[in-house]
């Protein structure tokens, strides 16, 4: 089963209400976001881009409510950068759009966007302070509203002595801190972050979370991508993983994690090798007394009887996968 949902709205304007297409396939874990009241900020509708001949996007719909925060993961060539790309309209779309509001999103909202590309996008040779006031500058900020925002992020980010020496001067991990910084330095009103935890120690991600936190408790809407998929569990609100253009899967952890087919651990005591010969279920791995299986026919109690006619049952037990397994399974 696969369920997506896209914001759909109306030629008179009106507030979009989420939509949901359906495709009972078997192939893949879709859990699609729940109906809320409150319109979403910022909505993925069918959006697509090709080059040539290959569908980089392919009518791919998700949607990054007020104040919460959405990983975006998938692998390498999945389509994340070419996707938030055209969300802050660096590439045209080939067919759908990106919704603000329930309206197309025009060049005027996206200037209150804050976007990280995963390409470090600043100037090596300027000093970090200059060009963060700068940068605040052309998002339409008073000098002296730049000049105070950007001295409580180098402050925060422990870059206060380093403020006059030029980006290509510090580690990569400080280069990232200053791309974040010129990322929120404006007080945007949305943020789409490609990477923004590559090179980070965990000390530093610790901090970064807390500043994205801070953003959303105000109800700014973040889109972020990752490999880090056990930063992604820990921190999202929920998580929208692409594969080959396509959203593949979506929801919250627990909506994920619920939506997959259950697996137990069964261990007795003796070799368990017999549970191969059971209908009804589907042997995942067998270790001695231990087995893990996916039920298919048989229930757990079926189960729990038919091994305790064969001897003395030490465990069994329901596994949930961790989001890290579901991605690596819908994304095979």
């Amino acid at each position: 089963m696969e369920v997506s949902h896209s914001a759909r709205c109306g030629n008179d304007g009106g507030e979009c209400s989420p939509s949901a297409e359906r495709r009972d396939n078997g192939a893949s874990v879709t859990v699609g976001l729940t109906t809320r009241e409150a319109k979403k900020m910022l909505a993925v509708d069918h959006l697509t881009r090709r080059f040539g001949d290959h569908v980089a996007v392919d009518q791919i719909n998700f949607e990054v409510p007020d104040g919460e925060l959405v990983g975006f993961v998938g692998g390498n060539g999945a389509g994340k950068t070419t996707t938030m790309r055209m969300m802050m309209g660096v590439l045209g779309a080939h067919g759908g759009g990106v919704l603000l509001d329930g309206q197309p999103v025009t060049a005027a909202d996206r200037r209150n966007f804050g976007y990280m590309p995963e390409e470090r996008g600043l100037y090596p040779k300027q000093a970090i302070r200059d060009q963060l006031i700068y940068l605040g500058r052309l998002h339409g900020m008073e000098s002296d509203a730049a000049t105070r925002s950007t001295d409580e992020l180098l402050e925060r980010f422990t870059l206060t002595d380093r403020r006059k020496d030029a980006l290509e001067s510090l580690s990569l991990g400080n280069q990232q801190r200053v791309q974040i910084a010129a990322a929120v330095v404006s007080e945007p009103s949305a943020l789409i972050l490609d990477e923004p935890f590559s090179g980070l120690d965990p000390a530093a991600v610790d901090s970064m979370v807390e500043l994205l936190h801070e953003h959303t408790a105000r109800g700014i809407p973040i889109l972020f991508s990752s490999h880090q998929l056990d930063v992604v569990e820990r921190v999202c609100d929920r998580l929208v993983i692409l594969a080959k253009g396509k959203v593949v899967a979506q929801g919250t952890a627990a909506e994920l994690r619920g939506s997959a087919p259950l697996r137990h651990r069964l261990t007795v005591e003796g070799d368990v090798g017999w549970i191969r010969d059971l209908a009804g279920l589907d042997v995942l791995s067998v270790d001695g007394s231990s087995a893990v299986v996916r039920l298919e026919t048989l229930t757990p109690n079926d189960l729990l009887q038919k091994a305790m006619g064969r001897g003395s049952v030490l465990e069994l037990s329901e596994l949930r996968r961790s989001v890290s397994e579901i991605y690596r399974e819908v994304t095979a």
